[in-house]
């Protein structure tokens, strides 16, 4: 379940682009597609009560920002308080029809314990801050580069509109 990738997991060589995941259908997704693109990395779920203020705001920024570079990878994750019980399906038609959303949403991960994603092992390890390398919620976020470097890391209860002075900074880096 979740991320693979051949580099370690803490290497100022590596990036996200280095990782290969599971889309919404099992099929690997290797993330090097989104090269010179900034990412919104966000482990959701569907019943949290954080859900709604931040699947409309991720919608906004995604249809804000899409045509200028910018990618939201969505990642739903069942490790808090079983808040994405269901088949990816179900997960996938609820927040396509209930919030249109239109930027991808990837197969189910786990982001804490030893079955993490190594994608999360990976975001956790490179984003440093007090947050340490645990997720403590759904919707929490990472910012990523061009080259796929996380420049940013904000918690679950971090609007996804407040960063987008951030987002508009990363899209003007070079690659």
């Amino acid at each position: 379940m979740g991320a693979t990738s051949s580099s370690s997991i803490v290497d100022n060589n590596s990036s996200v682009h280095d990782f290969t995941v599971k889309d919404k259908k099992g099929e690997d997704v290797n993330l090097s597609i989104y090269k010179g693109k900034v990412l919104l990395i966000v482990n959701v779920a569907s019943k949290c009560g954080l859900t709604n203020s931040n699947y409309t705001q991720l919608t906004e920024l995604y249809k804000k920002y899409k045509d200028k570079g910018f990618e939201i990878l969505a990642f739903p994750c069942n490790q808090f308080l079983q808040q994405e019980p269901g088949p990816i399906e179900e997960t996938v038609q609820y927040v396509c029809e209930r919030f249109n959303a239109e930027y991808p949403i990837f197969g189910k991960v786990k982001v804490n314990g030893s079955n993490s994603a190594p994608l999360y092992k990976y975001l956790k390890a490179n984003s440093g801050g007090f947050m340490g390398t645990t997720i403590k919620w759904n919707f929490t976020k990472f910012l990523i580069s061009k080259k796929g470097k996380v420049i940013g890391r904000m918690g679950p209860r971090t609007e996804p509109s407040s960063i987008e002075a951030d987002i508009q900074k990363a899209l003007e880096e070079p690659e």
